[in-house]
């Protein structure tokens, strides 16, 4: 029996190690990615289409689920709400949307069970990430638990989070082991040219990329000092973020 996989692909980081492995441990793949009226839309599409033609899936499809937008409630969906810096709080952040893997989650199981496939993967990461509650394992295991008993009797999907437990750093590694060209993904909550470097995202993509001793080949609008053994940021751009 093929094994069989919908992967999420955002266009982020950690979407483009998953789905790195994704290839490596499934004989077919199949990229889904949504649109849901974020404001870094435009270069995280961009990414996922990149990152398309790099890994040549079976197939692929992008949704636009706006109604998120619509709902409000994140600083990554509602202009009237600004994308903050880093703080390094373990509270959840307003870059939060409101239960948003459920709905990547539903909409790839009705994919998956289309096509007949038998796995989703998808990038969650808990332990060393913003603190999103539906990054967290036991979310995930109540979801297959749900794509159970919601789906035909002869349905069996699984849901792998494979850097779901990993650093940032750890993940960063598992991608150069895996030779992923990183220059592919997107990080940044808010810009769609040079990432921010200040955000929650691209704050921690830095650090993991320091840790990891690797020096990050996208462009950001701060200077970034890439040094072994430093950790300074030192903006260079005028026009902070208010």
């Amino acid at each position: 029996m093929k094994t069989k996989a919908v992967v999420l692909v955002s266009g982020g980081m950690d979407s483009l190690i998953t789905a790195a492995i994704a290839r490596k441990e499934c004989d077919e793949i199949y990229f889904l990615h949504l649109n849901y009226g974020q404001k870094a839309q435009i270069k995280e599409l961009e990414s996922f289409l990149k990152m398309k033609e790099y890994f040549k899936p079976e197939d692929f499809l992008i949704i636009d689920v706006d109604y998120l937008k619509k709902i409000g409630g994140s600083s990554l969906t509602d202009e009237k709400i600004p994308v903050k810096d880093y703080t390094g709080s373990r509270e959840v952040p307003d870059s939060y949307v409101p239960f948003r893997n459920a709905h990547l989650l539903t909409i790839a199981v009705s994919w998956a069970e289309v096509r007949g496939a038998n796995r989703i993967y998808i990038g969650a990461v808990e332990e060393d990430s913003s603190g999103y509650p539906d990054c967290r394992e036991k979310f995930y295991e109540a979801m297959e638990q749900a794509i159970d008993k919601g789906t035909k009797d002869e349905t069996r999907i699984k849901i792998i989070t494979p850097v779901i437990h990993k650093k940032k750093s750890e993940i960063v590694k598992i991608g150069k082991k895996l030779g992923v060209p990183f220059e592919l993904s997107w990080s940044c909550y808010e810009n769609n040219e040079k990432a921010c470097g200040k955000c929650d995202s691209c704050y921690l993509r830095i650090k993991a990329f320091k840790e990891a001793g690797i020096k990050d080949p996208i462009h950001y609008d701060i200077h970034i000092d890439w040094g072994k053994d430093s950790h300074r940021q030192t903006q260079t751009n005028t026009d902070k973020r208010r």
